[in-house]
C-alpha cells in the first residue's frame, strides 16, 4: 500500500474512531444523560461513575489524537476498554455483543495510529521481512 494512501485511511479510521468514541461514550457520560447513568447501573457500575469514567476516557482520546502522545493514548484507551470488558464479563453479558465489543474498538483504533505513524509500524511490524512468505525462495 502507498504510504500516503495508508496514512489517509489511517487518518479516517482515526477520525471514525473518535467521533464513535465521542458520539456513543464520552459525550452522554460527560452531558450527565440518564442513558449513560442507566447502562452503567444496569452494569453494577454504583451511581455517579459516568462523569467519572466519561473525563478518563475523553483524557485518553486526546492523547490518542495528538501526534506526540499517540502511542500512549492507545495504550491507555485499551487499559479502559480492558475495564470495559471486565465489567461486560461480570455482567454475564454476550460474548460476541457485548464482551468482545472493546476488543473490536481497540482493533479499529490501532488499525487507526499504525496506518498513519511509521514510529508505531516500525515498532510493529506486519512481517520481518519483505517478501518471505509460504512461495518466496529459499537462500542460502
Amino acid at each position: 500500500m502507498d504510504t500516503t494512501a495508508g496514512a489517509w485511511i489511517g487518518r479516517a479510521l482515526t477520525g471514525m474512531f473518535a467521533l464513535f468514541m465521542v458520539g456513543a461514550s464520552i459525550a452522554p457520560k460527560l452531558a450527565g444523560a440518564a442513558v449513560a447513568e442507566d447502562t452503567l447501573a444496569a452494569l453494577g457500575w454504583p451511581p455517579g461513575y459516568a462523569l467519572l469514567i466519561g473525563l478518563i476516557e475523553l483524557a485518553c482520546l486526546v492523547l490518542y489524537l495528538l501526534p506526540r502522545t499517540s502511542l500512549i493514548g492507545a495504550v491507555l484507551m485499551m487499559a479502559v476498554f480492558g475495564g470495559a470488558m471486565a465489567t461486560q464479563i461480570r455482567a454475564e453479558s454476550p460474548l460476541f455483543s457485548h464482551v468482545l465489543f472493546s476488543l473490536y474498538l481497540g482493533s479499529f483504533m490501532w488499525a487507526g495510529l499504525w496506518l498513519r505513524d511509521p514510529a508505531v509500524r516500525a515498532l510493529f511490524p506486519w512481517s520481518t521481512s519483505r517478501g518471505a512468505g509460504p512461495n518466496a525462495p529459499v537462500r542460502g
